[in-house]
């Protein structure tokens, strides 16, 4: 049988952290007495530089359970790279591992169904949501449009799968190969290849706390995602250009036959065409190719994605 580390990350989940534990060491307990996996399977939570006491209960699981692991980050860098941190961590440690987040919102009981799709040769599994009954409608509607517009951006990018996965070693060996800075895990774990499959699942209601990723954030995000896989958004431009290059030039000749027969003011035309029109299209297409300037300067610097401050293993 393979050990399974199941990794997640954690950002202030001082509020949920020992039901967590308590459910997945229960859910562990019954894999392995299901003969599921081995008994060197266990929960490892990275800390991703939490402001309250989430690191002091990790040191405090760790002490009374040991099924429970930890990795400290040594100062916030965001879900994916904690998250990176916790898989690279644990691929030398174990068979397979299992990502999902701390607020119990992912079922857990489809454990069992991702370790059985592993076995019959998948090393990659995605978790898929089977519907948004849970989400608001207008939290339905956006999540929704964020995975068609990745589609229509060319990122290939699993619909209502956000970050409960299963990947195995080679999966993960495959993961230690991309360098890039700007991590969008969604779109690159589709790039390793290999053979993958699907586990839906419904997910419930947050146990405690609050959502680590309000409007704002998600918006960032899905932008993060299109401008780091794909580079249709400055194709765009180039077709807007030519589309407003076009037009420019039928309104020329329209503006030459309307001052022509004394229609308008002087300086009217030349206000029209340069303020309105083009202004805000240089100020759009400077944004965008600006945004990925941005990305190239961070990836130049080849800082490190995330730095370990602690690690807490089995003695």
């Amino acid at each position: 049988m393979d050990s399974l580390y199941i990794v997640v990350p954690c950002y202030n989940e001082e509020e949920v952290l020992h039901e967590t534990t308590k459910r997945l060491t229960d859910k562990i307990d019954r894999m392995i007495a299901g003969e599921l996996i081995s008994q060197d399977s266990r929960i490892m939570y990275v800390d991703d530089g939490s402001k309250d006491k989430t690191w002091q209960l990790i040191e405090e699981l760790h002490g009374q359970e040991p099924r429970v692991l930890g990795v400290k980050l040594s100062r916030n860098r965001g879900h994916q790279n904690a998250l990176l941190a916790g898989l690279m961590t644990a691929k030398d440690l174990c068979d397979v591992t299992i990502s999902m987040d701390a607020d119990l919102q992912d079922d857990i009981e489809v454990l069992d169904e991702f370790v059985r799709k592993y076995q019959e040769g998948c090393d990659i599994v995605y978790g898929v949501r089977n519907n948004r009954d849970m989400d608001t409608g207008f939290k339905r509607n956006t999540a929704q449009a964020f995975y068609k517009l990745l589609k229509f951006f060319g990122v290939d990018a699993v619909y209502n799968h956000a970050d409960y996965r299963l990947m195995s070693k080679r999966a993960l060996e495959g993961l230690a190969e991309f360098g890039e800075v700007n991590l969008f895990l969604r779109g690159i774990v589709p790039q390793i290849g290999y053979k993958t499959a699907t586990v839906e699942y419904s997910r419930g209601e947050r146990f405690a706390g609050e959502s680590k990723y309000p409007l704002k954030k998600m918006v960032s995000f899905a932008f993060d995602g299109i401008t780091s896989f794909s580079v249709k958004p400055i194709r765009m431009i180039t077709t807007v250009g030519l589309v407003i290059f076009l037009v420019s030039l039928i309104m020329l000749v329209y503006s030459l036959v309307v001052n022509a027969m004394g229609h308008t003011q002087a300086g009217w035309t030349s206000m029209m065409m340069s303020i309105w029109l083009l202004g805000g299209l240089q100020l759009m297409a400077i944004g965008i190719i600006g945004e990925y300037v941005g990305k190239a300067y961070m990836e130049t610097k080849k800082r490190p994605k995330y730095i370990i401050e602690t690690v807490l293993r089995d003695e």
